[in-house]
């Protein structure tokens, strides 16, 4: 059934009212504080230099991806960006199932990619399903290299992964005092199947120790709306933008960088049409609609 002119009207005006609500954020910042947005290029179809130019055109301050397994890897990256005039953050995240060699893969991963100085390392910190201690191990380890390197190390909140669930995340920070996060929130939305308003207190202490995120709108039956353009979605986009709003504070407050990576996904994190895998919006222009709403709502 096609939408009628009528409720047409009254969704768009829906949304313009939702957007203005989110344009209001007004908190006063301190000397030192500047907000940096960051690219991924994950679902990027071109190369890495291509990724860099568009990503600089679109009005990006840089790029976070994948810390490259090669040295001709790692030197195209920072040479593309650099071109761009583009800061570097890098993600990184062993992926064997054995935690010995997972631990090899992951310590030598952050150690090759802090001699590159990006502005930040972003850690997929270990396993779910390894022990506290394991995970804890890989922590401490990347802790001691941050305060080595002077490069700011984040672990992020990641179905998977150690951070996988508030609950579990709630456990590391009360245990490992200067424990930093990059907050992508989305993924405890699907592990719980709620917004999380009854959690709110562990929700409150993980936004304590968020330095940076990753700005995806999840929901309760999934890490990625659809669309956060849609006013079906307004209460997820609100929920959310109320969490980031807290950490933006704090850092506007102290007069530091606050960093946000666009992180809506391709398919199959982008829902599809049946049989057909064609995307139901355009990821780029999703990323680059949070770009603005993040630049308007926090520069």
């Amino acid at each position: 059934m096609s939408i009628s002119r009528r409720n047409f009207i009254s969704q768009t005006a829906l949304l313009a009212t939702s957007l203005e609500t989110l344009s209001s954020f007004k908190v006063p910042a301190a000397a030192g504080y500047s907000l940096k947005v960051m690219a991924t290029n994950w679902g990027f179809p071109g190369s890495i230099t291509e990724f860099c130019k568009k990503a600089k055109e679109d009005g990006y301050d840089g790029i976070e991806v994948w810390m490259p397994g090669d040295d001709k890897g790692r030197k195209e990256v920072m040479d593309a960006a650099a071109q761009q005039n583009l800061l570097v953050g890098f993600l990184y995240g062993g992926g064997d199932a054995d935690y010995a060699k997972h631990a090899e893969q992951f310590k030598n991963g952050i150690t090759e990619a802090a001699k590159l100085k990006p502005i930040y390392i972003n850690c997929h910190s270990g396993k779910d399903y390894f022990s506290f201690d394991q995970n804890k191990s890989l922590m401490d380890f990347s802790l001691d290299l941050g305060a080595k390197s002077g490069i700011p190390v984040y672990h992020e909140t990641h179905r998977g992964r150690s951070l996988f669930a508030a609950h579990s995340t709630r456990n590391f920070i009360e245990k490992i005092p200067n424990l930093r996060l990059c907050l992508d929130i989305s993924h405890w939305c699907n592990v719980h199947e709620s917004l999380l308003g009854d959690q709110k207190e562990t929700v409150d202490l993980a936004l304590s120790r968020v330095d940076h995120i990753h700005a995806r709108v999840g929901h309760a039956e999934g890490p990625q709306v659809s669309d956060p353009r849609a006013p079906e979605w307004d209460g997820a986009v609100k929920t959310h933008f109320a969490w980031w709003d807290k950490v933006v504070e704090t850092k506007r407050k102290e007069g530091k960088i606050m960093t946000i990576l666009t992180e809506f996904g391709p398919p199959d994190y982008l829902p599809t049409l049946p049989y057909t895998r064609q995307p139901v919006a355009n990821q780029w222009d999703i990323n680059v609609y949070m770009l603005q709403q993040l630049k308007k709502r926090y520069a």
